[in-house]
């Protein structure tokens, strides 16, 4: 099983890359590949580093050649999840090009405000990193992490004028990708839902019906 998870963040595509276990193959997220290659020190891994060093986006160019590198790598030949590559029309055109021909294209699909909610309400804690929720997992007191006593704050990615910006830039970049893939008959699509045992048994479904 060769498959991208496309969603906008928030969404649960991370949690639902555990299907990985499932088929026995690995998730690949793009950020942890880029880290993976740098401290690895591969060609594409110290071109990557030059630009984060600088303080600079790693271009389509290296982020694909990483890409490529992973892709060959042994745990890789019965299949692989792709999360957070491609993100755009030209790097799914790339990712073609290499010759890598997937199965689906699975886009968790989950409103916007549903999503402003889920993340705006997260709270992690300073001391030990545990995570809350306002509504979904609150600490038995408020503020205040059930594990370490340590505080409980709301990180700036996580502040809802922030969520709109990273959901406007989905909506822009990289949804444009369901209809690149429906067009070749591989979007397969999966209304989210409030338990995660939930979403993960739709996407199951959704994907007993490629193979």
């Amino acid at each position: 099983m060769k498959l991208i998870l496309l969603g906008a963040p928030g969404a649960g595509k991370g949690t639902q890359a555990d299907i990985s276990k499932t088929y026995g193959i690995p998730t690949i997220s793009t950020g942890n590949m880029i880290r993976e290659a740098m401290k690895n020190e591969t060609e594409m891994g110290k071109q990557a580093k030059a630009y984060v060093d600088a303080g600079q986006l790693v271009p389509d160019s290296v982020v694909i050649g990483i890409v490529r590198e992973r892709l060959s790598a042994e745990d890789c030949k019965n299949g692989f999840i792709l999360d957070g590559f491609p993100r755009t029309i030209p790097q799914a055109e790339a990712l073609a090009e290499m010759g890598v021909e997937l199965d689906c294209a699975l886009s968790i699909e989950v409103p916007d405000e549903e999503i402003v909610k889920r993340m705006s309400g997260r709270r992690v804690c300073g001391a030990c990193g545990a995570s809350y929720h306002t509504d979904f997992k609150r600490p038995a007191k408020a503020d205040v992490c059930d594990q370490c006593g340590g505080a409980l704050t709301r990180r700036k990615d996580d502040a809802p004028e922030t969520v709109r910006e990273r959901l406007e830039v989905y909506h822009t970049q990289t949804e444009p990708l369901k209809a690149f893939y429906e067009a070749q008959g591989k979007l397969r699509v999966v209304q989210g839902q409030e338990q995660v045992a939930d979403t993960t048994r739709l996407t199951l479904a959704a994907l007993e019906q490629v193979r």
